[in-house]
């Protein structure tokens, strides 16, 4: 029996509707991390799952008594109004155990002059050991280290932490209540990359159920044994781990997209026969019957789609009722109309060209000390990067990855040593905070600020970066993290650099855009400097691992895969 049945859920804001027609359900134990495009739902869905929110039409079954944890997005304002420290507030989960230990307590003094209060004093004590009652305060301590809080951050009251401290805390608090169903939008938001590690250790072997929905999409390939697709018009289930949904999706698309192609070339056929046949006597009974089924299905297919309408064992189950018969141009129309959804899925359009060569050499250091403002932030090994070659810079916030990309523009002076860059190369920089924009200009302006062209053409360019229509003429200032990361991206196009120096250049992409932005990358016929947190980009790209710890970068020469095994760290494999 599931878990969790969602049964023809639709969710609307203002008359419009989010989504509509999902459905889908959940099996005890299962690891579902929940995929889709920004806006298309993800968290409306997780709110009505999590009974916070009401759909628009359709159910949500949960199992009797299923008790959920969840972790929003606005988690930081929920311990907002707690007096307690962030300790008592992990103790208050373990109440009823204190309880029982309290009694415990109490029974060993009555059994001195009662001896009948063995009986219970048996009976409490079996239910203390299920309940882990010897090794809560371990759990407690296990779960706050393991989140990032230090022993000093245990008395400090809720109210005082930062947002992000919030939102671990709460985190913390959810892992420690168990729940049958854990639901948690955007867990790594926070996390620095050890914490991470450590929830995926802990959710890879949760006893319960998981929602998941991340753009960490190695976090997802990590901990998930199924994802789901939501859409518009559905929830598309896969399973396995993220890789292997990625490689499941290629495959049903193209088969999707085989099936439309035949369908519709079947009506075409349909068609051109009523077209020919309707205006003859002998024959106009034949084709009005022929064009009164050819409507129902150009009917059908315009509301569910052509593989779900094909895969209806019967016209009863497609819930569309009776359908006026089309005249036949309106039946034209209707064909032409349909396009294969397939080809319509590409988010963005990226291309990044290489308008010259380098030297063998793009990148050469020699006893290289980083910092700022005279402080020594890190020294790095001898660093020979190698035209062509993609390494990824990893390491904790604050530890000078940003500073080291400015030294490389020439924006900063390195302290000590000396760094050359090889004969032609050509510095492309994508800046994590895009403060490189300026910020009063339009989008349109912004592009032509860095190269001169026709409005048409800059305009072509833009609606490439999803920027159509009047979007085009937005202020800079306007501008959300994502489209801000895609404008930033297009100006980046125009470069031709042959050395790109990304800065956290996933940040407020949706998993489609950052699966966009991968398959240029992959392809770039230059150099790539890769300062990022997505450890599935870097598995992807990198063929050197540059590692920054205790104030020194080191180099590992390899992909990412290759450096987690060097040193013990299991990567994730797709689960089928």
């Amino acid at each position: 029996m599931p878990l969790l049945n969602i049964d023809g859920v639709t969710q609307a804001f203002a008359g419009l509707d989010v989504f509509r027609n999902a459905s889908a359900r959940m099996e005890p134990g299962a690891r579902v991390g929940l995929v889709g495009p920004n806006g298309v739902g993800k968290t409306s869905l997780l709110r009505i799952i999590a009974r916070m929110d009401t759909p628009a039409a359709g159910k949500v079954h949960l199992t009797q008594g299923t008790r959920i944890g969840y972790l929003h997005q606005e988690a930081m304002q929920a311990l907002g109004d707690e007096i307690d420290t962030l300790m008592e507030a992990m103790q208050r989960v373990f109440e009823p155990v204190k309880a029982m230990e309290a009694r415990l307590r109490q029974l060993e003094h009555e059994m001195v002059h009662d001896p009948a209060a063995l009986d219970e004093y048996g009976d409490v004590l079996e239910r203390y050991e299920a309940a882990g009652g010897y090794d809560y305060p371990n759990r407690i301590e296990q779960t706050l280290t393991g989140l990032g809080f230090i022993a000093d951050d245990y008395a400090k009251p809720l109210a005082h932490l930062s947002g992000g401290q919030k939102t671990r805390a709460l985190l913390a608090r959810l892992l420690l209540e168990a729940p049958d169903l854990l639901i948690l939008d955007e867990p790594t938001n926070h996390l620095d990359i050890e914490a991470v590690r450590w929830l995926e250790g802990t959710l890879r072997n949760w006893g319960g159920t998981l929602l998941i929905v991340s753009h960490d999409r190695y976090f997802l390939d990590v901990v998930a044994n199924t994802i789901w697709e939501l859409g518009r018009d559905s929830i598309e289930t896969y399973r396995g781990n993220y890789s292997a949904y990625l490689k499941q999706r290629t495959e049903r698309r193209e088969f999707a997209s085989k099936v439309f192609d035949q369908e519709k070339e079947r009506l075409a056929q349909e068609l051109d026969y009523i077209r020919r046949n309707i205006a003859r006597a002998s024959t106009n009974g034949m084709a009005v019957g022929r064009l009164r089924r050819l409507s129902r299905d150009l009917v059908a297919i315009q509301q569910m789609g052509m593989v779900a309408y094909l895969k209806s064992p019967s016209w009863s189950e497609t819930g569309i009722g009776s359908v006026r018969p089309m005249t036949v141009a309106e039946a034209e129309n209707a064909l032409k109309g349909l396009q294969n959804p397939v080809r319509q899925a590409a988010p963005l359009n990226l291309n990044l060209r290489v308008s010259g060569r380098s030297s063998e050499t793009a990148l050469r250091t020699n006893r290289l000390n980083i910092g700022h403002e005279g402080k020594l932030l890190f020294m790095t090994e001898d660093i020979v990067l190698l035209a062509g070659e993609r390494a990824a810079l990893i390491g904790g916030n604050g530890a000078g990855k940003t500073t080291f990309l400015r030294t490389l523009r020439g924006e900063i002076s390195p302290l000590d040593g000396q760094f050359k860059l090889g004969h032609g190369v050509k510095i492309g920089y994508f800046a994590q905070a895009h403060n490189t924009l300026h910020m009063e200009n339009s989008v349109l302006d912004e592009l032509l600020r860095h190269k001169p062209m026709n409005p048409g053409e800059a305009r072509s360019l833009l609606a490439r970066y999803l920027f159509r229509a009047d979007d085009v003429y937005k202020p800079v200032s306007v501008l959300s993290g994502g489209e801000r990361a895609r404008l930033a991206l297009a100006i980046l196009a125009l470069d031709g650099a042959n050395l790109l120096l990304m800065d956290e250049p996933t940040n407020h992409l949706d998993i489609p855009a950052q699966e966009a932005l991968q398959d240029v990358l992959e392809t770039f016929e230059g150099t790539l400097l890769l300062v990022t947190h997505d450890r599935y980009l870097v598995d992807r790209l990198a063929t050197q691992i540059w590692t920054l710890d205790d104030g020194l970068l080191s180099i590992y020469q390899g992909s990412y895969r290759e450096y987690l095994t060097a040193g013990s760290v299991v990567a994730p494999q797709p689960e089928r």
